[in-house]
């Protein structure tokens, strides 16, 4: 094997290879795919009326995190794991059976606040490192070859899942209860997108953070439905919206005279986003 892409393997030997490109390719290509990732998750979560859902998942994961990392394996299964826990757990408690009712408001945010609190204590009860910052805000320059994989594995599962029940979905966020009357599995597909929004949550910790990725799953969606004359539509808009707000905090990120971190930055752009809700796309025709 070539020891630099310069050296054989087919490239001239003139060629140079801006390491600043080859250094970077890795962080902007997992912004790019979180940004259409989670508008992707955060579509469907809104049409159902279960966006609440990826605040409580994204609080959810660090108990299974820390139990992860206590027993080395893949913190991401753990991550997961615990955020389908606390998901079914709040729904199974809840009234409703449909997070983010406002009559189940204080068993949800008691959920929530109960797996963040568990999550903390384990770290010390445990003996284990966790950087807790890297966790709730991300941390692109430190992407891993493996967090893309992670991150493209989910986004081909929403796909599938999109492909093999869209109308389905379609049906349950129009009607719900004629979705039910008319034989459909609504648990099921319930369980499937709480299964999307755990794997998305966990797929963008590394990228952005469980506490940006709220914002990256709400407001290219939020924008992305006004006017939209289908959930196809809706979808497609929101993974461009949510592709190049990433690709422009982390565009920013890099300039010398702003030198922040990104994941924020996209936060801040995603709420910069909401007043454009008044503007054509988000008014509909």
């Amino acid at each position: 094997m070539c020891a630099t892409p310069s050296a054989t393997c087919g490239w001239p030997t003139t060629a140079v290879v801006d390491p600043v490109l080859f250094w970077w390719g890795l962080p902007l290509g997992l912004a790019l795919a979180i940004g259409a990732l989670a508008p992707l998750a955060g579509t469907l979560l809104l049409v159902q009326r279960r966006l609440f859902l990826a605040n409580l998942i994204s609080h959810a994961v660090l108990p299974g995190l820390a139990v992860a990392v206590a027993l080395r394996l893949d913190p991401a299964l753990g991550g997961v794991l615990s955020g389908v826990a606390g998901a079914l757990l709040a729904e199974r408690l809840s009234r409703g059976g449909a997070p983010g009712e406002e009559a189940d408001a204080a068993v949800l945010n008691t959920v929530l606040a109960g797996f963040l609190g568990l999550g903390v204590l384990l770290i010390p009860l445990l003996h284990i490192r966790v950087d807790l910052e890297a966790v709730l805000f991300g941390d692109l320059l430190a992407a891993a070859p493996v967090d893309l994989l992670r991150t493209l594995l989910a986004l081909a599962a929403v796909l599938l899942l999109l492909a093999l029940r869209y109308q389905q979905l379609v049906f349950l966020g129009v009607d719900p209860l004629g979705a039910a009357s008319a034989g459909l599995p609504v648990q099921r597909l319930r369980l499937l997108l709480t299964l999307v929004t755990a794997v998305t949550v966990v797929s963008a910790m590394t990228a952005v953070g469980v506490v940006q990725v709220i914002a990256l799953m709400g407001a290219p969606a939020l924008l992305a439905l006004g006017g939209a004359t289908s959930l196809r539509q809706a979808l497609f808009r929101a993974a461009l919206i949510g592709m190049a707000i990433t690709a422009l905090g982390f565009s920013m990120a890099l300039l010398p005279a702003v030198n922040l971190p990104p994941g924020p930055l996209i936060g801040v752009l995603c709420l910069a986003l909401l007043p454009l809700r008044a503007w054509p796309l988000g008014r509909g025709r």
